[in-house]
């Protein structure tokens, strides 16, 4: 089998000469076009990218600063006011000027605390117990004594108390 002698037509050598000249050129411009998109492509990435980098460093300095602000804000609470409350005092048929007066004094006596931060007065809540339990309170002739039933610290300490006749 032979090729046909198209070399010889000079119609078709100009359009074998076309296509070659078309096709390279076709070529020099596709790459062209590519390498300038490639290079906008490239330069919009690389701008992502500092971006990206510069947001986590100012998440991460953003988180440090929110970490040492809670931090000083549970350093700084501290306690403000004192509830005491006495559950039963209506066994006893007690008036409510004494209660009232039992309240009073127990909240004298605890009243160093009010000012302190939470975490001291949590690290002496068996000291404030003691306190409270250690106290006799004289009542119409009559000798109570006091117990702790619940605590609750928060920026107000809170502690409700019962009352029994003292053995």
């Amino acid at each position: 089998m032979r090729i046909p002698p198209y070399y010889r037509r000079p119609s078709w050598q100009r359009f074998f000469a076309g296509t070659a000249i078309g096709g390279a050129l076709s070529w020099t411009i596709f790459l062209y076009i590519f390498g300038v998109w490639q290079e906008e492509h490239t330069a919009l990435i690389e701008k992502q990218t500092k971006e990206i980098v510069d947001l986590k460093e100012e998440k991460k300095i953003w988180q440090e600063e929110y970490k040492e602000i809670n931090k000083r804000t549970i350093e700084q609470l501290t306690i403000q006011k004192i509830n005491v409350k006495i559950a039963n005092f209506e066994k006893y048929k007690l008036d409510s000027l004494s209660v009232l007066e039992i309240e009073d004094s127990v909240r004298d006596d605890i009243s160093m605390m009010i000012a302190k931060d939470m975490d001291t007065v949590y690290k002496s809540k068996e000291l404030i117990k003691k306190i409270i339990q250690n106290k006799t309170v004289k009542i119409n002739d009559k000798r109570y004594k006091l117990q702790v039933r619940e605590i609750i610290i928060y920026t107000t300490l809170s502690i409700s108390l019962e009352i029994s006749f003292e053995d």
